[in-house]
């Protein structure tokens, strides 16, 4: 189960709002949505699995993307996680999955029958085991909204709303909860 929250400020400081990721299949969907949210100020998405990982992608104007995962192999379980640690890990993510792709492992080597349907499955578990059980991304990307890289480091069960919280918008999100 995903919450997805999205936290723009503006001239009369933030608005919160939850959000229905089912339309969101890139990272351009996730920025474009954001972006439709305000246009040209800073624009938080939070979102989080069960208390098993959150991300947060930062969007201001017309700049790339900032994003910050709490557990990188988690994240990448799951088609929104998967979304962000591709995006954050790039190229070296898709050279490792290509490279034990291209071993041919199918199974049938130590006398499983094959099974064509998994490969969709393995592509995704040789993914999310190349991604670091750990933070990935930027540490940094609250910092200057008052969330220091250290105390990003620390959150974990109901991580938005200590960043709300920091961010002095804890008051507009419990009234979106």
């Amino acid at each position: 189960m995903y919450f997805a929250a999205l936290l723009a400020r503006t001239e009369d400081g933030w608005e919160a709002s939850d959000t229905d990721l089912d339309d969101v299949e890139t990272l351009s969907d996730l920025t474009e949505l954001a972006r439709e949210a305000s246009d040209d100020d800073t624009v938080i998405v939070f979102i989080e699995q069960e208390d098993a990982w959150f991300g947060i992608v930062r969007i201001e104007g017309e700049e790339d993307p900032r994003i910050y995962v709490s557990d990188g192999a988690a994240a990448a379980r799951s088609s929104y996680g998967e979304i962000l640690t591709r995006e954050i890990l790039g190229d070296d993510l898709d050279d490792l999955v290509d490279e034990l792709a291209s071993l041919d492992l199918d199974g049938t080597e130590d006398g499983e029958p094959l099974d064509d349907d998994a490969d969709d499955d393995e592509e995704t578990s040789v993914a999310a085991e190349a991604v670091p059980a750990a933070p990935v991304g930027d540490r940094l990307i609250l910092a200057d909204l008052g969330m220091s890289p250290a105390d990003l480091l620390t959150l974990d069960s109901d991580a938005l709303a200590e960043i709300a919280d920091a961010l002095g918008a804890a008051e507009v999100l419990e009234a979106v909860r």
